[in-house]
C-alpha cells in the first residue's frame, strides 16, 4: 500500500495556495501569437558590462563560497549606495547581509523575528509572498485593505485601526507591486507618529525603490531618525539592474537583528552566489546610467498603458513607482479570475488578476509595462476589444 503522503505535510504548507501570478502566464507561453503582461521582469537584458564582470570573475576561478553575509566589497559598495541615494548609514561589517533575492531577506526577517501566533500587518493589494511567508515563520498575516482613492498609501487611521498586543512587523511595500502606489515623505511621518511608543518593527520592501517617475523620489522610512533602528530594509539588483536570473538581493538593519537573520541565512542557504556577487559590485559602482535609461523607458511605457486603459473606459490609478499599472475592470461586471482568464483565451492577453495581491485586489488586474511599447500597444488594442463587447 502506498503512503499517504498528504497526510504527512505540514498543514501550514499544504494549505497555502499556489502563487497566482504564473498561471496564466504558463497558458500564455503555449498559446501561438499571445501577448504577456504577467510577469514583472525587465525586458532588457543585464547591462553588459555587469554581465562582463560575472565572466570575468569565472574566468579568475572565482568559485568559491563567500562568507554568509556576503563578500566584504559588496557590503561596502552596498552601504556606499544607499548613503549616496538615500543618505543612509548601514555599517557594511555588522547592518548588511547579501541574501539570495530580496524574497529571502523578507523569509529570513520573519524567522528571525516572529513568534507563533505574532502578527504582520500587510497593506494590500502586494506581493504575493509577505502572507505565505508570515504563516510558515508561525505568524498570523493582518491584512490592512488600502483604497484607490488613497492612492493605494496606507494611511495612519488604517494602521491604528489594525495594531494589536500581538503586532510585531509592519509591512511597507513600496513602491508598490502591483498598484505603483508610493508613499512620500509626508505619508512615512503619519506612519512613524503611530508606531512611535511601540515595539512594532517595520519591514520596508524597496525592490522598486530606484522606479519612480515625474518629481516622485522614493523615500525610504528608515530615513526618519526615530525609524532607523526598528526598520528592516530590503532591496536588491533584479529589478533595477535587469539581474532577475542572478537571484540577488540585500537586508540592512540594526546590527542585532542582522546577527539573528545571518544565522537563520547561515543554516539555510550558505551564501549568496558568488559569480552574482561580483557582478554586482559592478552594478552598484557603475549602474547609475544604466537605471536611468530604463527608468526613462519605464516611463514612457508607463504614460502609454494609463492612457490606453481610460481611453477604453476604465478607471486606472496613475502609478508613480515600480512598473505596473492596476486598472478596475468593475465596470464590465466580470470578477478578476473570469476576466483573466476570458481575455486570455478569447483576445490571447495574458494578465495577472488583482485577487492575487489580496482579497481586495478582486475587480482589478495588474498589467506591467516591463514589456515593448509594440507589445503594450497590440495588448491594449485586444483589451479593447474585449471590453467593448461584454
Amino acid at each position: 500500500m502506498s503512503m499517504d503522503m498528504k497526510r504527512l505535510l505540514n498543514p501550514v504548507v499544504r494549505d497555502i495556495p499556489p502563487s497566482g501570478i504564473r498561471r496564466f502566464f504558463d497558458i500564455a507561453a503555449e498559446m501561438k501569437d499571445a501577448i504577456s503582461l504577467g510577469v514583472g521582469e525587465p525586458d532588457f537584458v543585464t547591462p553588459w558590462h555587469i554581465r562582463d564582470e560575472g565572466i570575468y570573475s569565472l574566468e579568475k576561478g572565482r568559485t568559491y563560497y563567500t562568507s554568509n553575509a556576503g563578500l566584504k566589497e559588496l557590503r561596502g559598495e552596498i552601504s556606499t549606495y544607499l548613503n549616496r541615494r538615500f543618505g543612509l548609514r548601514y555599517d557594511p561589517m555588522s547592518q548588511i547581509t547579501v541574501t539570495v533575492g530580496g524574497s529571502e531577506a523578507i523569509d529570513l526577517a520573519f524567522r528571525a523575528v516572529l513568534e507563533p501566533g505574532d502578527e504582520v500587518l500587510i497593506p494590500e493589494p502586494s506581493f504575493v509572498c509577505y502572507r505565505p511567508l508570515t504563516q510558515l515563520a508561525g505568524g498570523v498575516p493582518v491584512p490592512i485593505v488600502t483604497k484607490a482613492e488613497n492612492h493605494f498609501r496606507l494611511t495612519p487611521e488604517e494602521l491604528r485601526a489594525a495594531i494589536t498586543p500581538k503586532t510585531k512587523f509592519l509591512v511597507l511595500p513600496y513602491p508598490n507591486n502591483p498598484t505603483g502606489g508610493v508613499m512620500r515623505l509626508e505619508h512615512l511621518k503619519a506612519i512613524a507618529e503611530v508606531l512611535d511608543g511601540t515595539d512594532i518593527l517595520v519591514l520596508a520592501d524597496e525592490i522598486y525603490a530606484e522606479l519612480t517617475y515625474g518629481d516622485v523620489r522614493h523615500v525610504s522610512i528608515a530615513e526618519i531618525p526615530e525609524m532607523y533602528d526598528r526598520t528592516v530594509l530590503v532591496s536588491g539588483f533584479s529589478k533595477a539592474y535587469a539581474m532577475t536570473g542572478w537571484r540577488l538581493g540585500y537586508v540592512c538593519g540594526h546590527p542585532d537583528l542582522i546577527k539573528a537573520m545571518t544565522k537563520v541565512h547561515q543554516f539555510a542557504i550558505m551564501s549568496a552566489p558568488t559569480t552574482a556577487q561580483y557582478a554586482a559590485i559592478e552594478a552598484m559602482k557603475n549602474g547609475d546610467e544604466d537605471i536611468a535609461m530604463m527608468r526613462e523607458e519605464y516611463d514612457s511605457r508607463r504614460r502609454v498603458m494609463v492612457k490606453g486603459f481610460l481611453d477604453m473606459g476604465l478607471s486606472c490609478f496613475e502609478p508613480e513607482g515600480a512598473f505596473y499599472t492596476f486598472p478596475s475592470i468593475q465596470s464590465t461586471g466580470m470578477d478578476s479570475n473570469t476576466f483573466c482568464e476570458t481575455l486570455l483565451y478569447e483576445k490571447k492577453v495574458a494578465v495577472v488578476p488583482g485577487s492575487a495581491f489580496g482579497a481586495c485586489g478582486d475587480g482589478f488586474i495588474r498589467c506591467s509595462y516591463a514589456y515593448s511599447i509594440h507589445d503594450i500597444e497590440t495588448a491594449l488594442e485586444r483589451i479593447e476589444d474585449f471590453v467593448k463587447h461584454r
